[in-house]
């Protein structure tokens, strides 16, 4: 008998994508080249390492403590996500739209965020314990792929 991967809505447990691949890396990518709704979807602590989710609706999934890194997510949806200490590590955002997302603790070093709606974004980490000079706020922006105009 062949095992499944069975993505899960996060609130309501019923089955959004099922899958034979054995990896849920391998899973994921195949619901979103299958197009699948993926709203919702609980992939908690989810390896995606290096996964290939262009354009993927992942609108209030749950990706907290999941690893993203060196994902593809250009023009994905991740409005309303939960990516609390995720690794991004590397990871692409162009274009995507993280509107409202919650990004507590995640790790976002060397991410590519162009062009990337970071609108009600929620980056809220320890509170006033990192410290940057007036200097250092345009390098800062640059690192996070925010361009500051006049």
């Amino acid at each position: 008998m062949q095992e499944t991967i069975t993505i899960k809505n996060r609130w309501s447990g019923e089955a959004i994508f099922e899958s034979t691949k054995t990896t849920w890396k391998e899973a994921v990518e195949e619901a979103v080249e299958n197009c699948a709704d993926l709203r919702d979807a609980n992939l908690y602590d989810a390896n995606l390492s290096g996964a290939d989710l262009r354009g993927a609706d992942l609108r209030y999934a749950d990706l907290s403590g999941s690893d993203l890194n060196e994902a593809d997510l250009r023009y994905a949806n991740l409005s309303g996500a939960n990516l609390r200490g995720a690794n991004l590590h590397g990871a692409d955002l162009y274009k995507s739209r993280l509107y409202e997302t919650r990004l507590y603790g995640a790790d976002l070093s060397g991410a590519n965020l162009s062009e990337t709606n970071l609108k009600n974004v929620k980056f809220y980490g320890r509170g006033g314990t990192t410290k940057i000079e007036k200097n250092q706020v345009e390098e800062f922006f640059k690192a996070l792929g925010i361009e500051v105009v006049s």
